[in-house]
């Protein structure tokens, strides 16, 4: 008999299952056990996909979810199952799929209609209660669809298997072509730059995302002088269209200027009006991008968001005190908080500033009785409309005077939000996005001269590779969820998990020198190769291959070998550039193979899908353009120095690896072949390797940028 005051997601882990544990539907958790009783009794499935960020997922809970009506069609007609779909991205990733062959569209909340044997035959994302704006009604679209189920079998059986066809034929394209290069590459490029929207940044119009790996795709190409009539020739164009994108985002209102950090995307192409939720992989990204543009072009402006955004996820999004990221801020405090805490009305800012203050951030802010937000006017998105010293010159003051008053009404306003009900932050650290998170604090506190930043990394690398990792079990999803709450079951890692905590991995070598991080990158590759790659066909899987008499449940039966960023990097060109990483430290031929055999696979149709590929053409500049180490032993002053030049200039094939003199013994093997046979020398020193071979030690920071400079 169930629970009549809370259903089974009381048991749950998910903080995003556990909000809806009150509610009158007799939800479930995906897995055998809901699939058993929809046999058993059956019963189609009412499959809710959402999460804990999702505002439109909180809008239907309450407007359908706790509705007593509503629940009684559904534990009438239904079985009722709840996916958090960061928890369990296999499943979602395959749903999406089939509601998008089935409406156009997808998202969350996604509200998908199955057989008992999981196959979908309709589905669509947020349905309102009642018929409103063209769109159906829950209540008319469940009772229809049990009446279809009931009536009209045959119908909905032959639906669901042409969904199912339809997704494995979507998620199973290969595009196979031998032997992709630099005219690949550049395609990808110029596809971004032909999206460019040169007065606003970004791409497109709106909705805008950041698109994080397009704009790491145009700094790479950026930062690759080439010799023409005798002089370096940068990529303008390609330069032109990521600073420009990192200048709008960063003053526009998806930045908080407040906190530091990015929200999700903007609602409008000039990147005023965001969706409000923060998420860990969008900053770990973004973070990446502005460090990048900070060690090509040397803008001050890019290393100021760069440490703003450290310094939020510092502050929000970490566990300080054992290591690890947590996953994201939601956007609002409640449904009836549309973006309020982080969005002002004139009167708000007044009541905390002094007259002077205001002058001066409300005309850097644009902070105006009329705002930008739709369901209240009065409130404004905090946004950048022109420079401070033309707000200097306005209110007749001193540039010095106008930046300290505005960093005053910063602080103040600042203080002043963090007595408003605060959106609620979920505090599960998921792997894979640790893994990115990890790799962006490496690059940053090294580029930014932030030691500090870097052991947090360290920290949390060695908190998830000692939770979620061993090479019996594998990788799972999930270190540690929030609200204290353990897991009831185990979550295997997906992919993602494997390929961005090997990378994380590898980046930490490359910052100590400690080999245990490398034999940990090299290990979780093997585990990914074993688990996820196609000997057949090629290329990863994004779930384990299958297990000898092993039943998958519902459209998991389904293969899925990703290639599109969406939004995080797309895994399996993040393996190809993980095996060609560590191919270049253990010269392993098989790993060169696979990684170009993953390249191969989707090389005749990546160009299709354009901004969306841009994980797909860094990979393939690892592939293209050979691996470059520069390693700087030492550790003194000497060395520090050394190694800041060396991370001057961002090229995704370029590795700078720190090493001590004692570490010289322990090396991948690669390295072991030359490193230690280098002529002596004394004091700290850098070389210039290839894979092949080193170029001879150099001692000079002016020695070093002349090597990089022959070499990149």
């Amino acid at each position: 008999m169930r629970n009549e005051q809370k259903n089974s997601l009381a048991n749950a882990a998910s903080a995003y299952l556990r909000s809806a544990m009150h509610q009158p539907v007799d939800w479930m958790e995906w897995g055998d056990e809901a699939f058993a009783l929809a046999q058993v009794e059956d019963k189609p499935i009412l499959l809710d996909i959402g999460a804990v960020w999702c505002h439109w997922c909180h809008v239907m809970d309450r407007e359908s979810y706790e509705n007593a009506e509503t629940a009684k069609i559904i534990n009438e007609h239904f079985v009722a199952v709840k996916v958090d779909r960061d928890e369990r991205p296999d499943v979602d990733t395959r749903y999406q799929a089939a509601v998008a062959s089935i409406s156009g569209q997808g998202g969350w909340p996604l509200t998908a209609f199955l057989t008992p044997e999981g196959k979908p035959y309709f589905g669509g994302t947020y349905f309102p209660p009642d018929d409103r704006h063209g769109r159906p009604g829950l209540r008319r679209v469940l009772l229809t669809m049990a009446e279809a189920f009931e009536k009209r079998r045959d119908e909905v059986n032959e639906s669901a298997g042409s969904v199912l066809e339809a997704i494995e034929q979507n998620e199973s394209f290969m595009g196979r072509s031998g032997n992709p290069g630099p005219e690949l590459v550049a395609k990808l490029v110029d596809g971004a730059l032909k999206q460019f929207d040169a007065r606003s940044g970004g791409f497109g119009s709106q909705p805008k995302f950041p698109h994080s790996g397009a704009i790491d795709l145009l700094l790479d190409s950026a930062s690759r002088v080439s010799i023409g009539a005798g002089a370096a020739v940068v990529n303008e164009p390609a330069k032109r269209a990521a600073m420009v994108t990192l200048d709008k985002m960063q003053k526009g209102g998806i930045y908080d200027h407040l906190a530091g950090g990015f929200h999700r995307y903007s609602v409008d192409e000039n990147w005023v009006v965001p969706h409000f939720e923060k998420m860990a992989y969008d900053n770990s990204e973004l973070l990446k991008n502005y460090v990048h543009a900070f060690q090509t072009f040397v803008d001050p402006e890019n290393a100021r968001v760069a440490r703003e955004m450290i310094k939020w996820m510092d502050e929000w999004l970490s566990d300080r005190e054992r290591g690890g990221f947590y996953a994201s801020q939601d956007a609002d405090f409640s449904l009836d908080d549309d973006g309020d805490y982080f969005t002002w009305t004139r009167d708000e800012a007044a009541a905390v500033l002094t007259p002077e203050e205001l002058a001066v951030a409300g005309a850097y802010y644009d902070i105006g009785e009329i705002g930008d937000m739709h369901h209240n006017p009065a409130k404004n998105v905090l946004h950048v409309r022109t420079t401070i010293q033309s707000v200097a010159r306005s209110n007749q003051i001193e540039l010095e005077v106008a930046q300290e008053r505005l960093a005053s009404a910063k602080a103040k306003m600042y203080a002043a939000r963090l007595k408003r009900p605060t959106p609620y932050v979920d505090k599960t650290i998921y792997v894979a996005w640790n893994g990115m998170c990890i790799s962006a604090y490496i690059e940053a506190g090294r580029v930014l001269g932030m030691p500090e930043v870097t052991e947090f990394a360290l920290k949390s690398l060695d908190r998830v590779l000692g939770s979620a990792w061993s090479t019996e079990s594998g990788v799972a999803h999930v270190v540690a969820y929030g609200e204290g709450t353990t897991a009831g079951r185990r979550v295997a890692g997906v992919l993602d998990d494997y390929v961005f905590l090997g990378h994380a991995a590898l980046d930490a070598w490359e910052a100590t020198g400690e080999l245990a991080y490398y034999k940990a990158s090299e290990a979780i590759m093997e585990g990914a190769v074993a688990r996820f790659y196609d000997t057949t066909g090629c290329a990863f899987f994004d779930t384990e291959l299958a297990q000898q008499g092993e039943v998958r449940l519902g459209a998991l039966v389904t293969r899925r070998k990703p290639l599109q960023d969406s939004p995080t990097p797309a895994a399996n060109p993040m393996a190809a550039a993980l095996l060609l990483r560590l191919e270049a430290l253990n010269g392993r031929e098989d790993y060169a193979v696979k990684a170009q055999e993953t390249m191969e696979t989707f090389a005749g149709v990546v160009e299709h899908f354009g901004l969306y590929a841009a994980s797909y053409g860094l990979a393939l500049q690892r592939l293209v353009q050979r691996a470059i180490q520069v390693c700087v032993i030492g550790d003194d002053a000497d060395a520090r120095r050394l190694e800041t030049v060396a991370m001057a200039r961002y090229a995704v094939n370029k590795s700078v690896v720190r090493l001590r003199r004692d570490q010289l013994a322990s090396l991948p093997p690669m390295l072991a072949e030359t490193l230690p046979y280098l002529p002596a020398m004394e004091g700290s020193f850098a070389v210039l390797c290839n894979g092949n071979g080193c170029l001879p030690p150099v001692k000079t920071v002016e020695e070093l940028m002349a090597a990089m400079n022959q070499t990149l």
